[in-house]
């Protein structure tokens, strides 16, 4: 893969990792009315969703950039 293509990849996961982010926040702003309306458990429950939601963000990037990793 040349440097231009390999780059273009690694360009690409940051991306695709910023859109999904930004797709959480915008969908979970949207169900935190919900959230603030119910119980602290509730609460509890839609914040680990968030955390693991990140997570697998995160995981599905890092596994993209270690496929690709950084050209010296």
């Amino acid at each position: 893969m040349s440097g231009s293509a390999h780059d273009s990849v690694r360009a690409s996961v940051a991306d695709r990792l910023l859109t999904s982010l930004e797709d959480l926040v915008r969908r979970h702003r949207a169900l935190g009315s919900y959230a603030a309306e119910g119980s602290a458990q509730q609460a509890a429950l839609h914040a680990e969703l968030i955390a693991a939601e990140v997570a697998h963000e995160l995981a599905v990037a890092r596994s993209a950039l270690h496929r690709h990793p950084p050209l010296r």
